[in-house]
């Protein structure tokens, strides 16, 4: 999330976006109470009700799922009136999650006893693969927030080939970096593996030690040169090597980039200092100022940074974000308060946790 967001920054110019959201925040004007429920579907033309009542289905339990619960439990808008989960159905959360037991909360249900018709928007934390098959099974009229990778490609032959299985403009760019030979480090916590019960994530396999992971052949690659390719509105391809960190949470990456013909890297801090001067989530540090995971903990923001590299005619990006905030549960959020028209830093501006 964050090497895609600052890359993106960097091959189209900024002014279109910034000019594209402050109309959406200018429109942003009328409070709603709406309700939400964790799932996905096409979102269709919805008519919004002003109730205190939300649908919020949740598929598959992990740190993404309980944090979203707390995101959701204190949002000014939002109400959890649905939740799904088939291994855990007919319990409640606070039996499955002792630190949600405070939270009125419904009981969960298996998918195919949830009653979505008073639902308003849902979000799917369903496993990648499984969230395709039940979203054909929702209502068109849903608003849909979706955390798995099921809809991230555009092209569904490359979603076979990266997932193995098959699925169900020229003014713009700033020009500022070569969109050939980026190469993209990036070092996470264990949540963004899930809380399955692998061998490879117990403490002892993890704790005192860094392993790369994906080497080559990571499925966030095809995602993250789609994203780049359509704003350099030209092929972009990188190299992209994860690493698993002993932590639990956090991620950062870090982005040598090529400068092009007659740009630096002051051109460069300047350029995304503009870009990202009305975002409330992105901070661009002073210069020579190095991001950590931990300033951001707990948070949806992104701290990022831009240094000259002692390579001439090259430069490194630093970001980091908390994975399981603004690379999850923070962001989904973000986008569906975009989508009901609701100011979208509305209840995401709680400080990073520290110590």
């Amino acid at each position: 999330m964050g090497s895609l967001s600052s890359l993106n920054s960097i091959c189209i110019d900024g002014d279109c976006f910034v000019k594209y959201q402050d109309e959406v925040k200018n429109s942003m004007v009328k409070k709603l109470c709406v309700r939400a429920s964790v799932a996905k579907s096409v979102p269709q033309n919805l008519e919004i009700k002003a109730q205190k009542s939300e649908k919020f289905r949740i598929g598959v339990l992990g740190p993404v799922d309980t944090l979203i619960i707390r995101l959701l439990a204190s949002h000014p808008n939002y109400q959890i009136t649905l939740m799904t989960a088939d291994r855990k159905a007919g319990q409640s959360i606070g039996s499955v999650f002792p630190h949600l037991v405070r939270q009125d909360l419904p009981d969960m249900v298996a998918v195919k006893d949830a009653d979505f018709s008073p639902v308003d928007a849902v979000f799917c934390c369903l496993p990648h693969g499984t969230t395709q098959e039940i979203i054909k099974g929702l209502p068109s009229s849903l608003k849909i927030v979706d955390l798995s990778a099921d809809f991230r490609l555009q092209d569904v032959a490359e979603y076979e080939e990266w997932y193995g299985q098959p699925h169900r403009a020229q003014e713009l760019q700033a020009n500022l970096i070569e969109v050939k030979n980026i190469i993209i480090d990036s070092k996470s916590g264990v949540s963004g593996a899930g809380r399955g019960a692998k061998e490879a994530n117990l403490y002892t396999e993890i704790a005192e030690g860094i392993h790369s992971y994906g080497v080559t052949r990571h499925r966030h690659v095809p995602e993250i040169e789609q994203g780049l390719s359509e704003a350099a509105k030209s092929k972009v391809t990188v190299s992209f090597t994860p690493h698993l960190m002993p932590m639990s949470r956090g991620m950062q990456s870090t982005i040598y980039v090529e400068m092009a013909p007659g740009a630096s890297t002051e051109d460069l801090y300047q350029h995304l200092r503009h870009f990202y001067e009305k975002e409330e989530f992105v901070v661009l540090l002073g210069k020579k100022e190095v991001p950590h995971t931990r300033h951001v903990r707990g948070s949806n923001y992104c701290l990022i940074n831009v240094f000259p590299d002692r390579i001439p005619g090259r430069a490194i990006i630093i970001s980091v974000i908390d994975n399981l905030v603004k690379g999850a549960s923070g962001q989904a959020l973000q986008n569906l308060n975009l989508m009901m028209d609701i100011p979208e830093t509305t209840g995401l501006l709680s400080v990073p946790l520290f110590p």
